[in-house]
């Protein structure tokens, strides 16, 4: 017997692709509704309340328009910023210590940022462990591919009216006002006290991101060695995340933004340098796989019962 899910808002990035995926799965009935349905919230709310879980794809305000409107044993999974600091939902990364359970259980889950998994699957066992002090003065940075802006963006960057040679050829740093809409679950998922000083990069690539989380290890109370222990031991079971050993030796001496896109896992690196007093540590993924769709689907899997990883890449 298949599951009925409706996805409200798939004609967006993350939409689209969740739909892409779930259309090859013979477990899965995708509702539908019409154009003009879409632009109705409570025709919106209407497919969702005939459904077993529905995926809200949508700017914040809709998804908080429609909220109200819907059956509480309807399963929801949030792809916005709209909720994923709100106690009244489970945030969607199972591989956080028990977070799997919560999300088995839950009716309402918000999908993590995809800048926020990157920094969170790092930050937050540094704290928890007790390997850096949730006041700790975290910074990090972000690169990622242009998919990660939308369907705006993806335009601009792919126009065929684009020069030969323009500004889009370079890496462009932006948040630099320090207010991301990533930061307050940056800062509640991880524990940390303050909010940690956070820029993201785009490029000149489709997709696939990495975070990087340099670590003062003197100032964080710790060493390299047990920063790689705790972390390992952490994600042993995480079924989407691998824990690569301390100063191992990187692929082309590097790690290449793009080099898990179309991949639903994330790779973990930590190197230390030569005074063993300074960390590394990079969280390597695609922002569409477990920094959105893969995430959400993830989630999915699990709240409806089925396997974690089924219909993952």
């Amino acid at each position: 017997m298949s599951v009925k899910v409706f996805i409200d808002g798939s004609s967006g990035t993350t939409g689209l692709r969740i739909a892409d995926r779930l259309a090859a799965r013979p477990d899965i009935e995708l509702l539908s509704i019409s154009a003009e349905g879409r632009k109705d919230v409570n025709e919106r709310a209407k497919v969702i309340n005939s459904a077993d879980l529905a995926f809200l794809c949508l700017p914040d305000a809709a998804s908080k328009e429609v909220m109200p409107l819907l059956r509480p044993d309807v399963k929801v999974l949030d792809t916005s910023t709209a909720f994923r600091t709100d106690t009244a939902w489970d945030y969607g990364f199972p591989e956080l210590k028990g977070q799997k359970e919560k999300i088995k259980n839950s009716y309402r889950v918000a999908v993590p940022g995809c800048y926020a998994s990157g920094f969170i699957s790092i930050a937050r066992p540094l704290v928890e462990l007790g390997l850096a002090p949730a006041d700790y003065p975290f910074s990090c940075t972000g690169i990622s591919g242009y998919s990660g802006g939308g369907k705006k963006m993806i335009a601009e960057y792919e126009s065929a009216d684009r020069p030969a040679h323009s500004k889009l050829d370079a890496p462009k740093s932006y948040g630099l006002g320090l207010a991301h809409k990533h930061l307050p679950e940056m800062q509640k998922i991880s524990g940390l006290t303050h909010t940690p000083a956070f820029v993201p990069v785009v490029c000149d690539y489709y997709s696939g991101m990495q975070v990087l989380v340099p670590l003062d290890l003197k100032l964080a109370g710790t060493s390299a060695e047990a920063v790689a222990a705790g972390i390992a031991e952490y994600y042993k079971e995480g079924a989407t995340i691998s824990v690569h050993a301390l100063n191992e030796p990187l692929p082309e001496n590097g790690l290449y933004s793009n080099a898990l896109s179309g991949s639903d896992r994330m790779e973990l690196y930590m190197t230390v340098n030569a005074a063993g007093d300074q960390m590394m540590l990079v969280s390597l993924f695609d922002n569409l796989g477990k920094g959105s769709s893969g995430a959400a689907i993830q989630c999915m899997n699990l709240m409806l019962g089925m396997d974690e990883t089924e219909g993952l890449e």
